[in-house]
């Protein structure tokens, strides 16, 4: 299997701003890739820019090899997209906007009344189908959005915070489709800022800042490349810390988060705690707080950007 989606320098301008800046992303058919990014970080102008919403100002993208710049037509026929921003379907109940979803897409009438009710049925709606969107709780609401981008069965599915503000329950029942799309060897892009969603349910990840390319990998290879263990040490004198334990040999990294604490990664944490106390004590520095855990995305996110993304599931 190809790609669905390989970008090569892909920029786009605002002006003189570039919010997407040479940006190299490849999603492979059969694949989750999960798009990670603090907010203005760029990526809903490339995800516009794949979806054929926005024309790149230099670069290019392929969508299932097709040009997005010169072929916008036949991408979009191959692509399913669920954007954050809510549409006009609470006017309409469940299964008259994938009825018109369907009319969109040209889906012949006796083909579309059975599509439509195998995706109401997928989705858990079909109890629901003749109810008004309005009466839809949020969970409800994403799932049908979800259907509507799934009605034509495009080969690449294209989900913008798929899960913002729904419930655990709702979210899990999300993943459980996306998962089901991935064994049916479709490509999903995930935009996200929940990095336990992106750890459970991605193949890759790629984070961008600036509008650039930070670090492409695996989830379990983009936690192992930040060491065995990370200590978090809370004290009013971070730089003073940093500066006393900065030589010693199992320190791999150090980060001062935008609360000031120290995030230093190690090989071992047992080890390394009592010298770092000892150390603290002897540079007059107090502490008042120290924890330890396995490397999660989060501590991937902070040591290639220096920030802490702002995510976190309902």
């Amino acid at each position: 299997m190809g790609d669905a989606v390989t970008t090569t320098r892909l920029t786009r301008y605002f002006r003189r701003h570039a919010a997407v800046d040479g940006l190299d992303l490849r999603v492979p058919a059969g694949e989750i890739v999960g798009l990670i990014g603090p907010n203005g970080a760029g990526k809903t102008t490339t995800i516009r820019m794949l979806t054929t919403l926005l024309r790149p100002s230099a670069g290019q993208a392929l969508v299932c090899g097709l040009d997005v710049r010169h072929e916008a037509v036949a991408v979009r026929r191959l692509i399913g997209y669920v954007p954050q921003e809510k549409g006009v379907r609470h006017l309409l109940t469940g299964r008259e906007s994938l009825e018109i979803e369907a009319d969109l897409h040209h889906i012949p009438r006796r083909r579309r009344d059975q599509r439509v009710a195998e995706l109401l049925d997928l989705v858990g709606l079909l109890a629901d189908a003749d109810r008004m969107v309005s009466d839809y709780s949020g969970g409800m609401q994403k799932r049908l959005d979800l259907a509507c981008g799934l009605l034509h069965a495009p080969e690449l599915l294209i989900l913008d915070e798929p899960t913002l503000g729904l419930d655990v329950v709702s979210r899990h029942r999300i993943w459980d489709y996306v998962r089901r799309l991935r064994a049916e060897g479709r490509a999903v892009l995930l935009a996200t800022n929940y990095l336990d969603e992106a750890d459970r349910l991605c193949d890759r990840i790629t984070i961008i800042d600036r509008g650039r390319e930070v670090v492409t990998g695996t989830p379990a290879d983009l936690k192992r490349d930040v060491g065995a263990d990370v200590v978090r040490v809370s004290t009013d004198r971070p730089e003073v810390l940093r500066s006393a334990i900065g030589h010693r040999a199992w320190v791999r990294q150090i980060t001062i988060d935008d609360a000031g604490d120290l995030h230093v990664h190690v090989d071992d944490a047992a080890t390394a705690l009592p010298d770092l106390v000892r150390d603290a004590v002897r540079h007059g520095v107090d502490l008042t707080g120290v924890h330890y855990h396995r490397p999660t995305l989060d501590d991937v996110f902070l040591r290639h950007t220096g920030r802490v993304l702002a995510g976190h599931p309902a």
